[in-house]
């Protein structure tokens, strides 16, 4: 079997390029072109730094980098591999932490904010709610095996929890405990580039390719009860939804 380095290529020592950057670039096109596979292991920094000719703290500058992009994943105990792209089915309605769980990966979350306030017009449009009523806001950045993989902005309106500290780790969690976890949806998907807010929070360049999905929730009677804004790192995910003739 070949080598590592023969498989991903050699560093250049007559360019001005640092050399961490070079070997990002050359494990980055190494996925990129499918020479490395999803959960390929890397070899570890010892075995890269004598494979290279390299010190181990360039090793580790370039696997940082790597693994900040969501290209490569440490795993403790285990290695670093080359991460996994997550399909997220348009056909069923699931949250963010069932969507990793089912896929292997440990997901966690990171509350940015939690705020109670009167909806503003393009939440009462979409909740259908009255002006003048009350809402609950939550602003989430969502990891799965520790690397950032999305924003979420949630509102949900009031009267459909017992009170804001009613959602833990899972806000549809929360919403079932009290029997308003939503059974059907409205989903809207573009494509766009990260603002620097959003491109900031996921640690990607600002205009990183990017997946911005836009749900409404409903009660199985049709009241509304959740609007959902997610941002979504373009090079993690992809969407899949069974398609039918008839």
């Amino acid at each position: 079997m070949a080598s590592f380095v023969e498989r991903v290529g050699l560093l250049r020592q007559d360019v001005r390029t640092p050399l961490y950057l070079q070997l990002q670039q050359l494990v980055r096109q190494a996925i990129e072109n499918r020479v490395l596979t999803q959960d390929d292991m890397i070899p570890a920094e010892r075995d890269l730094a004598v494979e290279y000719g390299v010190s181990r703290i360039t090793v580790r500058k370039a696997i940082d980098g790597l693994a900040q992009e969501g290209l490569v994943v440490r795993r403790r105990g285990s290695g670093t591999f080359v991460a996994t792209r997550v399909e997220k089915s348009f056909s069923k309605l699931s949250s963010f932490s069932e969507d990793m769980i089912a896929r292997g990966r440990r997901p966690s979350s990171e509350w940015l904010s939690k705020s109670r306030g009167l909806v503003t017009p393009e939440e009462s449009l979409s909740l259908g709610l009255s002006p003048g009523a009350e809402v609950f806001r939550f602003q989430r950045l969502r990891f799965a095996d520790e690397v950032p993989m999305a924003i979420e902005y949630s509102t949900i309106a009031a009267h459909c929890l017992p009170g804001i500290d009613a959602v833990g780790d899972s806000l549809y969690a929360a919403l079932e405990a009290v029997g308003n976890r939503p059974v059907r949806a409205l989903q809207r998907l573009r494509a766009m580039h990260f603002p620097a807010e959003q491109a900031k929070r996921l640690g990607v360049d600002v205009d990183h390719a990017g997946l911005f999905i836009e749900r409404r929730g409903f009660l199985a009677d049709g009241e509304a009860v959740e609007f959902t804004q997610s941002y979504y790192r373009g090079d993690a995910y992809d969407l899949v939804a069974e398609l039918n003739a008839s």
